[in-house]
């Protein structure tokens, strides 16, 4: 991956789907995220179509680097994100559990993606969802959701959760756009980071579980 890092991600240039999701409502596309220790630059990022860079998903032509942040897993205990998935590739994904549409779709895709790689990669692969929606998914919430996607494949999904300053700060460590409406407008992205802390492929509502597990198995080999 390419050492020159960006800060974080603060939108890509694309389809408005790609940045606020609205959950069975429309959502207007708009937001940055600053105003953090990690925040995301104010410029947009740049996307690469057509090149060949060997992804499936979106390819960030500045590679985003992993953000830190500490939140509560589905057994109650403090998640230190940075510290806990830095032995394999890691998706990340900001959603809710109350959704109706995208976040089911991606776990879904996940899910797919995660049983098609080699099990090796599979098992050393971490799958972190952060709500959008604290007030509602509580960690047993959240674990009872994930468990619907994670039930027969080798690695757990890990749900997070806390009170709304401390997800928003994640969100804005991430550099994603901070979650509308109650958390049900929320980024659609789901990005992918190697070993070396950087994401330089992303996921949107264009993407498949297929497209997922091929680029998780070259995240895996760099």
């Amino acid at each position: 991956m390419s050492s020159a890092t960006r800060p974080a991600l603060t939108a890509l240039g694309l389809a408005a789907g790609l940045l606020l999701a609205g959950c069975g409502a429309d959502a207007d596309a708009g937001g940055t995220a600053e105003g953090h220790d990690h925040s995301a630059s104010s410029a947009p990022a740049t996307v690469e179509g057509g090149d060949d860079s060997g992804y499936d998903g979106l390819h960030l032509a500045d590679p985003y680097r992993k953000p830190e942040f500490t939140l509560t897993d589905s057994a109650g205990a403090p998640f230190d994100f940075a510290d806990r998935t830095g032995t394999g590739p890691t998706l990340l994904f900001f959603g809710y559990t109350n959704c109706p549409d995208v976040c089911p779709t991606t776990m879904a895709d996940i899910a797919l993606a995660v049983r098609k790689v080699d099990p090796a990669v599979a098992t050393e692969t971490s799958v972190v969802f952060v709500t959008t929606d604290p007030a509602r998914d509580t960690p047993e919430v959240l674990g009872a959701y994930l468990d619907q996607f994670d039930a027969d494949l080798p690695t757990q999904f890990i749900g997070l959760t806390g009170d709304q300053d401390q997800i928003d700060q994640a969100q804005l460590a991430a550099g994603v756009p901070l979650a509308e409406d109650m958390g049900q407008s929320h980024s659609a992205l789901l990005l992918l980071y190697g070993t070396d802390g950087e994401a330089d492929v992303a996921f949107d509502a264009g993407n498949t579980g297929a497209d997922i597990a091929h680029d998780l198995a070259v995240v895996a080999a760099e």
